[in-house]
């Protein structure tokens, strides 16, 4: 393992979107690395594999929502670990204002409800931040512009909150996940030609996987990040430098 699996131990943890995909995988390794988590988000649908595993603990919130988002945190007795991953993509949808708003609630507004919210908690511990930027937080996407401005968004919330949560002894990073097999990607994967033209530029030659963003996450989260704040980390097997 990569990581001492007590390295959390005494540690209270938070992860937003943390029913599916990236979210469930990082709730999965900081309760793995024994920190008490709290995995939420909206239910998922009727039918769907349940992500978590059994050591973590579920409440529902919808992060565009203030009273919900300060209504659970209200629920902690300390935390020292907040994970924004709710996040949504509507693809050509999102140049329609509607989705286009939508989009940017839950992706940038939603993030900064929750660090606000769990800032008193965090100073009170010394905590830390890691938000959910993305490779389109670096350049564009035609196809999806709310989820590409709201990736930027994030990624200089990130910066922003690094500077001003600095006095407060809160670091405030973000992982930037390229192309990860996820329910969020599934058309994508199942589109032998885009998946190809990924593929061809990803210089590692095939789709990440949750736990390898996970590993990352934990990380930052750990003491070995004790010096971090600021950071945007890119975890695309070299897909930003191709």
């Amino acid at each position: 393992m990569t990581f001492q699996s007590n390295l959390l131990e005494g540690k209270v943890a938070l992860v937003t979107g943390g029913f599916s995909g990236i979210g469930a995988a990082i709730a999965n390794r900081l309760a793995q690395l024994g920190a008490r988590t709290v995995a939420a988000g909206l239910p998922p649908p009727a039918g769907t594999p349940d992500a978590l595993d059994a050591g973590v603990q579920r409440a529902n919130l919808d992060v565009r929502s203030s009273d919900d988002v300060t209504a659970l945190i209200g629920t902690c007795d300390r935390l020292d670990i907040v994970v924004n991953c709710a996040g949504v993509i509507s693809r050509v949808e999102e140049h329609e204002i509607e989705v286009f708003e939508r989009v940017l609630d839950i992706n940038l507004n939603g993030t900064m409800r929750v660090c606000s919210s769990a800032r008193a908690l965090l100073k009170a511990s010394s905590g830390c931040i890691v938000n959910t930027a993305s490779m389109l937080s670096f350049f564009g996407g035609g196809l999806v512009p709310a989820y590409s401005a709201s990736k930027g968004g994030v990624a200089q919330l990130t910066r922003s909150l690094a500077i001003a949560y600095a006095a407060d002894s809160i670091r405030v990073n973000a992982i930037a996940p390229g192309w990860i097999a996820t329910p969020l990607t599934q058309a994508l994967q199942d589109d032998s030609s885009r998946s190809q033209g990924i593929l061809e530029r990803t210089p590692m030659k095939r789709w990440g996987l949750p736990e390898e963003v996970a590993n990352v996450a934990a990380f930052l989260c750990s003491p070995a990040a004790s010096f971090m704040t600021g950071a945007i980390v890119p975890i695309d097997g070299g897909y930003l430098c191709a």
